[in-house]
């Protein structure tokens, strides 16, 4: 899509320069978190300022206005407002003045990208410096919102992921490096459009190394100066899909599992996921007759199930979610929870440990500094089905009250985090705040009685 500077903006903005009182001069506007809905959440982290003044402030009016013929860029907008709200409705002059001028006349000053703003402060000013430009100020409100929201909200969702990791990492005593990887970013394709998967996956890489997003990397080195031949900035490893685990047939799923960890992946890193038929019989059965392949491998095998609900599959059940009876195990059916009545269901010993239990007890590991148990280094689990900041904090608390660090765990956020939000998470809004009118200065408020 050709995108028109001109044309980026709301319908109603159209006729807002001729609506300003008479001699308006100077316009200043404020871009500002004006409130948080996350509970305990009192900032967002302002990024995406230098992506959006490099690729719309600059290239686009430059190559799609600037460096047009003024007549043909002056023609399809009055084209498209006359098809909008009727012919000669208002006059273009004042486009046709902004293209003699040649620039924007605009300063924009921003709390540096990275920035913790408080909620009601103002992250970024805009103000004309040409008093006969006043009107292009909030002319650019539309495309300013659409634009910086998500960024500041995917880096900020990224960094309460990150400080949870970074609790759990401090009090269960391993390595801090490794909370770089623990939020992986498996978003891209549930994202709005490829252009969304970029400016959130971008923000997702200021806290975490982890993404499967190829192209928030791009973006990075496009816009903010990263250099990925000179610093890691994102990564990921070998992984498989159902497509692969499946194509061989269920019967020869371990033999699967057997040749990626021998021979296409003898070292290293490799994700394998494995509940394309039975993950149970994969905890129970598969591993360890593989054990010793995995053991011998300079690198580690990492197990990935993909269906369930995740603080089960991960940290299984505690003692007071369970009812034994007769030597076997009963929990509530989740689909009767809703339906008056309470009905139970049986699991298996496997699902009531849970997977990373489970790890422990084919593969070992030790018991830290902390008294924590990680696991062997040859082993790993990841999950990225429905991650919430939610479950992130039960799985780790469950997984401390077992004993247990998360050292080897990596939590894929995917869509379900990042495209499950809104503009008003933090209530974005550009609002004009003060102006110049022949002359005089005045402030700009709104106080009503109905608010």
């Amino acid at each position: 899509m050709k995108l028109r500077p001109a044309h980026l903006k709301d319908a109603y903005k159209i006729g807002h320069p001729f609506q300003y009182p008479d001699n308006t001069e100077y316009v200043n506007s404020n871009l500002t978190p004006r409130h948080s809905r996350i509970e305990g959440v009192n900032h967002v982290v302002t990024f995406g300022l230098q992506y959006f003044i490099k690729e719309y402030l600059i290239d686009n009016w430059n190559k799609n206005f600037f460096q047009q013929p003024k007549e043909e860029v002056v023609a399809k907008y009055k084209r498209r407002v006359d098809n909008m709200l009727g012919k000669d409705c208002i006059t273009i002059a004042h486009f046709e003045k902004l293209h003699d001028l040649g620039y924007l006349p605009l300063r924009i000053k921003a709390l540096p990208e990275g920035t913790l703003c408080p909620m009601g402060i103002p992250m970024m000013t805009i103000k004309n410096t040409h008093k006969d430009f006043g009107w292009l100020v909030n002319d650019q409100e539309t495309l300013i919102s659409t634009t910086l929201w998500k960024p500041c909200t995917s880096a900020m969702t990224a960094y309460l992921y990150r400080k949870e990791f970074e609790r759990h990492c401090k009090l269960t005593g391993y390595s801090l490096d490794m909370v770089n990887w623990q939020g992986h970013d498996f978003s891209g394709r549930g994202m709005s459009n490829i252009q969304d998967g970029a400016v959130s996956g971008a923000g997702h890489l200021l806290s975490f190394t982890g993404t499967d997003t190829v192209w928030a990397i791009d973006f990075l080195e496009d816009y903010y100066g990263a250099d990925s031949d000179k610093e890691l900035v994102g990564g990921s490893v070998p992984a498989t899909e159902h497509a692969v685990m499946s194509l061989s047939g269920k019967e020869n799923e371990i033999d699967t599992f057997k040749r990626l960890i021998t021979k296409v992946y003898p070292s290293g890193f490799v994700s394998i996921v494995s509940d394309t038929w039975d993950f149970w019989e994969v905890m129970e059965k598969f591993l360890p007759s593989l054990k010793p392949e995995i053991m011998a491998r300079d690198g580690r095998v990492v197990i990935r199930p993909d269906s369930g609900e995740p603080i089960r599959i991960i940290c299984g059940y505690e003692d007071h979610e369970i009812l034994r009876k007769d030597g076997k195990i009963y929990v509530q059916d989740p689909n009767t929870l809703n339906k008056g009545t309470v009905e139970y269901i049986e699991i298996s010993e496997a699902e009531r440990k849970g997977a990373y239990q489970l790890l422990w007890e084919t593969f070992g590991g030790k018991i830290n500094l902390k008294g924590y148990a990680e696991l062997d280094p040859h082993i790993g689990l990841i999950y990225g089905d429905s991650i919430t900041l939610y479950r992130q904090h039960e799985i780790l608390k469950r997984l401390e009250r077992k004993g247990f660090s998360a050292s080897n765990l990596v939590l894929g956020i995917g869509s379900y985090t990042y495209q499950f939000v809104t503009r008003d998470v933090f209530g974005f809004a550009m609002k004009a705040t003060w102006g110049v009118v022949n002359g005089e200065e005045r402030e700009i408020f709104k106080d009503p009685k109905t608010d």
